[in-house]
């Protein structure tokens, strides 16, 4: 027989792998970022990853006969693609280029903590301790790899606006997508907020089709493969997850993403990780393991209870158990 617990199981182990291909398709990003970067100004990356995403995307929901979201998602999929796809993806590139690496990953790393802030006010997400502990562990990770990885002198009062607006972007994104992810799949969701930053950055065509011109091969395709995999896979697979879980607990697991990027600067760039940014790296997984790890089950008395009392109800949401939208 079954048991009852197996498609639950099922379902968290699912949301689990598409969150890891997320956070490591994301930490790829910032490697392809700085490659593009020396060709292409912010405007323009950010117009030619979202128009490769759109057109991927757009394929596959033809293929897949997807659809049009229902009237009710599409609210959050403005809002999510106008913050996240459109706002952040142009100010993070243009903060990029006014601060240095570590600053940058510094500053925009506030976002999960402003994702946990405005989930817990907007959409009642819990804030377990463990999950609180985590993200306090993995953002002193963060500030380890950081100043670990910031240069003197590369850092400008613009540059470190720029990447708070990002992280503000993002969060807002994260919380206003998850209501609209109960009502709509995350290939809808994702597909029609990449058309909507896509369209928002229309007005960068001219820059995107001179720089095209002159950019090297390298570069475009780093374009390219930022809009097919970071972008059209990597935010499907992160809504799929989000639609699964609470805001805070997702805003929480990007935190491997700094971890990541070391290691990848290492391996493809050949840039040597110092003690401070390993241990840096260390911490950010270490939160992450914390906060999406759930606390022990309760002993066999406490589970069946005392004698002469009713036991406890199995399936009754606890303060560390999550209750949001789950589909398809």
């Amino acid at each position: 027989m079954n048991s009852p617990r197996r498609p639950e199981r099922r379902t968290e182990l699912l949301a689990a792998g598409a969150a890891t291909v997320t956070v490591v398709l994301w930490a790829s990003a910032f490697v392809s970022i700085r490659s593009a970067g020396d060709a292409y100004s912010p405007g323009a990356l950010a117009l030619g990853r979202l128009a490769s995403g759109a057109l991927v995307l757009g394929v596959i929901c033809a293929v897949r006969r997807a659809g049009w979201p229902p009237r009710a998602a599409w609210g959050g999929i403005a809002v999510s693609g106008a913050l996240w796809f459109g706002f952040y993806m142009v100010v993070l590139n243009w903060g990029e280029q006014q601060v240095d690496a570590g600053t940058a990953a510094l500053v925009v790393n506030i976002g999960p903590i402003l994702i946990a802030l405005l989930g817990a006010r907007l959409l009642g997400d819990p804030m377990p301790p463990r999950l609180l502990a985590g993200m306090a562990v993995s953002f002193a990770g963060a500030v380890a790899v950081g100043l670990s990885m910031s240069g003197e002198g590369g850092s400008s009062v613009l540059g470190v606006v720029l990447c708070l607006l990002a992280a503000f972007g993002y969060a807002g994104g994260v919380v206003a997508q998850k209501p609209a992810l109960g009502r709509a799949s995350a290939l809808q969701v994702t597909t029609f907020g990449c058309v909507i930053g896509t369209v928002l950055c229309l007005p960068f065509t001219g820059q995107l089709v001179h720089e095209a011109a002159d950019a090297p091969v390298s570069a475009t395709l780093n374009m390219v493969y930022l809009g097919v995999f970071p972008t059209a896979l990597a935010f499907t697979t992160w809504a799929y997850a989000l639609a699964r879980t609470t805001a805070s607990r997702m805003g929480a697991t990007t935190y491997a993403v700094p971890a990541l990027v070391v290691l990848m600067s290492w391996l493809a760039l050949g840039e040597v990780p110092g003690p401070l940014t390993l241990a840096g790296g260390a911490l950010c997984l270490a939160g992450v393991a914390v906060s999406r790890s759930r606390p022990r089950p309760p002993r066999t008395e406490a589970a069946h209870g005392a004698p002469g009392t009713a036991p406890a109800d199995a399936t009754a949401p606890g303060p560390d158990r999550e209750v949001g939208p789950r589909t398809g």
